[in-house]
């Protein structure tokens, strides 16, 4: 084996991780109820599954012209999903999208569990 055959081999390993990010996040996209969870999930796929999957493409192929436009590619979704995950999800809060288990509702069990019981005014005289 020579040394590219080595590389294309490390290539196609990187491009399955990359995959298997992607179907991991794909199923919990699925298995997650809320908006917000769900656009955070969404956000890795495209982070860290798509750009596994593209620098593995970039090892397969070796150095080219290919693989610098590839990650061109790369650079700019490193830039941009995060920022458009936040766009969406600020906007999402701003627009006053609340989660289904309302975050108040939760607060106040809480406060209802914590805080002790007041006490009741017994007429002695009665």
């Amino acid at each position: 084996m020579n040394i590219m055959e080595i590389i294309s081999i490390i290539g196609s390993v990187v491009m399955g991780i990359g995959i298997a990010f992607m179907v991991f996040g794909v199923v919990c996209i699925f298995l997650l109820k809320d908006f917000y969870p769900r656009i955070l999930v969404a956000s890795k796929i495209d982070t860290v599954g798509l750009l596994t999957f593209l620098l593995g493409v970039c090892l397969q192929h070796g150095f080219s012209f290919f693989s610098a436009k590839v990650l061109l590619i790369v650079v700019i979704i490193l830039i941009l999903n995060p920022l458009v995950a936040h766009i969406v999800a600020r906007s999402a809060y701003l627009s006053g999208y609340q989660l289904e288990g309302s975050l108040t509702r939760d607060a106040e069990a809480l406060v209802d569990r914590i805080s002790p019981p007041e006490e009741e005014e017994h007429d002695e005289d009665a």
